[in-house]
């Protein structure tokens, strides 16, 4: 447990020290390097110069010493392209060492989660939330039950009765007369005279009522 737990800094340390000592060293060789083609190129100046004052034998040493040079900068090229390999495996190896310690990391989280949340314990949730449910709609019903007298009514009876009140109210509202509001005033515009009223012809049962009431008046 205490290896895991240190193991991996450790680890990115040991990594990141790596990367910086392969820097160093790249940068050394690059400058070498450098030293090297400066010196290759003031050869071939000498070897110009030699030339020149037709001291032959003076201008190839100068050349072979170029050489010598050229053979040191290319080897010191290839050092560098090692390096450069080095470097790129490396980083290539801490990326995937991360991103491996990142899904263990993962895994490990939802393990755990699953661990504490189990389908087990789900199903369990489940029933006592199901069981608290049935339990409150018992009591909602038993609150809604009358008790006491009321619940000794029928509401078949209730029901019947309040049909007949139903019935005689529209009853009583069927033998109400039917009252007829006054007519409104017809306005007569100025300078016409307002029609005659028309007499209204009396039934026989109006002329039968009007012979009842002069008898009686006699």
């Amino acid at each position: 447990m205490l290896g895991r737990l240190f193991g991996k800094p450790k680890q990115e340390a040991n990594a990141l020290t790596t990367l910086d000592k392969l820097n160093e060293t790249l940068e050394m060789l690059e400058k070498k390097e450098k030293v090297l083609v400066k010196k290759a190129a003031a050869e071939v100046e000498k070897a110009k110069e030699f030339a020149k004052g037709r001291n032959k034998r003076a201008a190839i040493q100068c050349l072979k010493r170029k050489r010598l040079y050229e053979q040191q900068i290319e080897q010191l090229g290839n050092f560098q392209l090692r390096i450069h390999d080095q470097m790129i495996m490396l980083e290539g190896a801490k990326a995937t060492t991360e991103t491996v310690d990142a899904l263990r990391t993962g895994a490990a989280a939802m393990k755990a989660m699953q661990k504490a949340t189990n389908i087990d314990d789900v199903d369990k949730t489940m029933d006592e939330i199901n069981e608290q449910t049935e339990n409150m709609k018992q009591i909602q019903e038993a609150l809604s039950t009358p008790i006491g007298a009321a619940a000794d009514f029928d509401e078949d009876e209730l029901e019947a009765e309040l049909e007949e009140l139903e019935g005689a109210e529209l009853e009583e509202q069927l033998l109400q007369p039917t009252t007829t509001a006054p007519a409104a005033p017809v306005q007569v515009p100025a300078g016409r005279q307002p029609a005659r009223p028309v007499p209204q012809k009396h039934t026989a049962e109006e002329d039968e009522l009007a012979a009842l009431q002069a008898e009686m008046a006699l």
